[in-house]
């Protein structure tokens, strides 16, 4: 069949291996068409064959050559399979070999051929880019066999951009990742090579028995590291954002971050428990007041590279929650890479900054956040220019051996999917772990995408120096416990090819070992100054800060948020809806929540402030409320209002997320830490689905200041309200945030209002940048978004400030008929304003009404003065919608109990406990919450004692 050269470029989406497979189709279409898939088949029958086959044809007759064509094809055949499958027999096990890996894809016979075949096929018929100085296709096979089956092996099939497999073979096949170390080169990355080993060993005999999670096996990520640094200086990068786990990472904070011996030792000595230490601190912040274990502390360093330029390197504080710390980190380097000094989105410059994320070989695969970073790596409102991701592989997970931790030959299998390029490196080969971290820094900095390293090492000691391996890997620890360790390899590589000297390396040991003893000693005669004073917790009294903003401000604000451009045509529904806007601050009309949403975020923005709001749903709104994002619905053109505002004086972020919380909401508090001056929002699609997150929230948000010292002003909005929507959309969980308040760490609010929403995140803004920042977790409605009872004056927005304690009008006007105190917060307070209508005049003038707005700091002072105000008050009842073990009661209980008298009755009316949030049925939902409103309004009846 003649090829119709008209579709050659169909041929052209085809190269490397896909063009492999497709000759070996064709070989068996040839034989039997029906031995091939049905579409490969129609592809043949309609173009013939690949035009490579015609190409060696017409090649082979040129240079009157007698060659087969079916050796050819079977040697291209040959080079493609150890280009795919090479690093299956590859030498990267440190002490294992691959000895009984099929290795038949190498052999000759496989393919019918010799070494007399391929001494007569030219070169460049099996292997398109072959440099010139390999002239036929035997030095072709040894060429590149000796490329893919070393210590470095590659996984590069998954990639589907042609741009960057060819570049990425290029390197390998033809320039030759490696380059020759120079003497001097050679015998500094051998001192590096001592001070990790010495350091470890020192600890190791010096701290007996306690965890340090040694890096002996993988030593050669400290060089690696460094490596990273000595480019980034090169380029010009500002920031190297570092994250990894606790293995290792005492040996990264002294020689890669630089954290004196003198403070690793004081944690190790002064720990009574060896776990309670002080924390050293980041951020702009020394110290915790709780501390947290020595080996997930974060640390920062300036470095000066040799053009004088200073790169910025950080390792974020990690918990023992392995692999959370990933998106944290990327958030972090994000805002770094962002300039938010302009309205419309901010100026990102990818090279600014780089994220490098060290992982583990069990975590890897198993941790689900995991795969949620990695798929932010690509998307607009995430992408940081890529991330050099490494894998610290052990070979080992605690005491679960990798057959029983994953379903994958590899670790890294899990990047494929997202066609990240995979390079696997034995970690006792040193040259060839330098040579690869250069390759990764240098795709990532080409491409601009994520690009990992498998460090296959192993472990020296059990998963914690208290650990006895032998227990669980008997066998295995043999041969670990009889392996030289790779400064000990490298040193003996080095004195046989007469670069040092085997007494100079005994002397850089005993050196080494002798400054660190010497140290330690130091340290023991004058131990006091290394107690470090605690950082005080922030204070439960939040800054009065001016959030009222005049009414002609609000005007101009609000007009201009509805000027889009002419040819803009938006969605006539939408439009009208819009439209509503341009008079709800005029006399007597309300503003309803997004548009005093939209009205604090105009403002925010013209006081200089930066904005950066995300969620599954955010540019419309869950509700399709929000609409801050509008869509032209003949063109799908976008157009952002609040980057056109001429008040404007930052930049305003806003993008919808993909499905995940718990890698968006840590990438959110990451960007948080690191740009303290922005308000940075999270917002759930349903506060229910928070809980996805939990890990990011307790670890990170909750306790990362009394940890590590680590600020944040995050605000994450949950929405919440019992709509009888079931169990799964209806509680934000307010329980567990008010159950991990303490010590001032956050604010918890469920405001009813949107005056009392425009004010909180004022404030928020104002303060995000001082010492008393905090996060922000506000429970916000859904049903309440467009209900009356919720709207707001102009005049409240205008005059007014955030109560914390919001009283109801029309209750406790007759103080001395007042005999109940009813204490709410949140939806529920609105059903009760809707159910005094109904209730009885009597009823109405004995109790007294209040929302608490501000669940924690608990506004005590505030209702302390209300219940003094009711001479004979008898009770005070608290009403929530959740039931009892759930919502703020069980928290709000004993926050009464401090302060109310004694002789007043402290009850609460709610549904009883539950197991489940909410019930899924809407009748009964409706019943459940007449009874409620029921008894909290008829004083003297209804409320269980606490």
């Amino acid at each position: 069949m003649e090829i119709n050269h008209n579709n050659k470029k169909v041929w052209e989406t085809f190269y490397g291996p896909n063009m492999g497979y497709m000759l070996d189709a064709y070989d068996k279409f040839k034989e039997d068409p029906n031995s091939v898939d049905a579409s490969i088949q129609a592809l043949f029958e309609e173009i013939g064959p690949p035009p490579v086959q015609e190409q060696v044809k017409q090649e082979v007759v040129n240079q009157n050559q007698a060659t087969n064509i079916k050796q050819i094809l079977s040697a291209m055949n040959l080079i493609k399979k150890i280009r795919t499958f090479g690093h299956l027999v590859a030498n990267i096990y440190p002490f294992q070999n691959n000895a009984s890996a099929d290795r038949s894809f190498l052999e000759l016979e496989s393919y019918n051929l010799t070494k007399e075949d391929l001494l007569q096929i030219p070169a460049h018929l099996i292997w398109e880019d072959a440099p010139p100085t390999i002239e036929n296709g035997w030095e072709a096979y040894e060429h590149l066999k000796a490329a893919y089956t070393q210590s470095i092996a590659y996984e590069f099939g998954h990639i589907q951009i042609e741009e960057e497999r060819k570049w990425l073979d290029q390197q390998i096949e033809v320039k030759g990742i490696h380059s020759t170390l120079s003497n001097r080169q050679r015998t500094d990355l051998l001192d590096r090579l001592i001070q990790v080993d010495t350091f470890e060993k020192f600890l190791h005999k010096t701290f007996v028995g306690q965890k340090r999670f040694s890096i002996e096996g993988i030593d050669m990520l400290v060089p690696m590291l460094d490596k990273v640094i000595e480019e980034g200086c090169e380029d010009g990068t500002d920031n190297i954002m570092i994250g990894m786990a606790h293995r290792g990472r005492l040996n990264v904070l002294a020689h890669v971050l630089g954290k004196p011996y003198e403070l690793i030792f004081s944690e190790f000595h002064h720990s009574p428990n060896k776990d309670l230490i002080p924390s050293e601190g980041s951020r702009g912040i020394n110290f915790g007041w709780s501390g947290d274990v020595k080996y997930h502390l974060g640390a920062d360093r300036k470095i000066i590279g040799e053009k004088k330029h200073t790169v910025h390197v950080n390792l974020a504080n990690n918990p023992s929650h392995l692999e959370f710390v990933n998106p944290v980190v990327q958030g972090i380097t994000r805002a770094a890479q962002e300039d938010s000094s302009e309205a419309g989105f901010p100026k990102q410059n990818k090279q600014t900054s780089i994220s490098v994320l060290i992982h583990g070989d069990a975590a890897f695969p198993g941790e689900g956040v995991v795969a949620e970073t990695l798929n932010l790596s690509k998307l607009k409102g995430y992408e940081t220019g890529g991330t050099i991701h490494i894998i610290g592989n052990n070979l080992i997970g605690f005491t679960t051996n990798n057959t029983d931790s994953r379903s994958t030959k590899y670790a890294s299998d899990v990047a494929k999917g997202y066609e990240i390029p995979i390079i696997h490196v034995n970690a006792d080969d040193p040259e060839s772990c330098l040579a690869v971290i250069i390759l990764a820094y240098q795709y990532r900095r080409k491409f601009k995408k994520d690009i990992l390293i498998d460090l296959v090492g192993y472990r020296r000691f059990g998963h914690n120096e208290m650990d006895d391996p032998q227990v669980t890997q008997p066998y295995q620890y043999q041969k670990i416990n009889q392996h030289p360790v790779i400064a000990e390899k490298y040193a003996d590589d080095l004195i046989k090819i007469k670069v040092i000297l085997e007494e100079e390396v005994n002397e850089k040991i005993e050196g080494h070992m002798n400054s660190l003893q010497a140290i330690f000693d130091k340290l023991v005669k004058e131990d006091e100054q290394h107690h470090k004073k605690p950082l005080k917790p922030t204070s439960d009294q939040i800054p009065e800060v001016n959030t009222a903003v005049p009414f002609e401000k609000l005007e101009a604000m609000n007009k201009n948020l509805l000027n889009w451009p002419d040819t803009f045509t938006v969605y006539p529904k939408l439009e009208r809806i819009l439209k509503r806007r341009e008079t709800a601050l005029i006399g007597e009309k309300k503003i309803e929540w997004a548009l005093a949403e939209s009205l604090a975020f105009a403002t925010i923005l013209a006081e200089g402030k930066p904005i950066r709001l995300t969620g599954q749903d955010s540019e419309r709104g869950t509700f399709a409320h929000r609409h801050l994002v509008l869509h032209d619905y003949k063109t799908a053109e976008r157009f952002v209002p609040l980057h056109n505002l001429p008040e404007a004086k930052a930049s305003f972020s806003i993008y919808n997320s993909p499905l995940s919380e718990a890698a968006v909401l840590g990438f959110e508090y990451g960007y948080s830490v690191q740009a303290p001056n922005a308000l940075v929002m999270w917002e759930a699609q349903f506060g229910d689905f928070v809980n996805v997150a939990q890990t990011i929230i307790d670890q990170f948000i909750s306790a990362g200041r009394a940890k590590w010292g680590q600020k944040s002003s995050l605000v994450m909005l949950l929405p919440h309200g019992y709509e009888g929507q079931g169990p799964e959309h209806s509680s934000g969980r307010v329980e567990r945030f008010l159950q991990s308040s303490a010590e001032n760490n956050w604010i918890v609010a469920n405001v009813t209002t949107a005056a009392q929403y425009f004010h909180l995140l004022r404030r928020q803004a104002l303060i995000s940048d001082t010492d008393e920042s905090r996060p922000l977790i506000i429970m916000t409605p859904k049903s309440l978004l467009r209900h009356p009872q919720s709207a707001s004056s102009s005049s409240e927005l205008s005059n007014g400030r955030f109560q914390p304690l919001l009283e109801q009008e029309g209750t406790g006007e007759h103080v001395d008929k007042v005999k109940r105190l009813v204490l709410c917060t949140g939806k529920v307070a609105v059903d009760l304003a809707a159910g005094l209508e109904e209730a009885a005049k009597e009823d109405v003038e004995s109790l007294h009404i209040a929302r608490v707005e501000q669940l924690y700091p608990f506004p005590k002072e505030e209702t302390l003065k209300l219940i003094e105000r009711f001479p004979h008050l008898e009770e005070v009842v608290w009403v929530q919608e959740e039931p009892k073990n759930m919502g703020a009661w069980s928290v709000v209980m004993e926050d009464l109990a401090e302060f109310v008298p004694e002789n007043i009755k402290v009850a609460y009316i709610g549904r009883p406990k539950r197991s489940s949030p909410a019930t899924g049925e809407p009748h009964i939902h409706k019943q459940e919450q007449a009874w409620i409103v029921q008894d909290a309004l008829q004083v003297g009846k209804g409320g269980d004692n606490q």
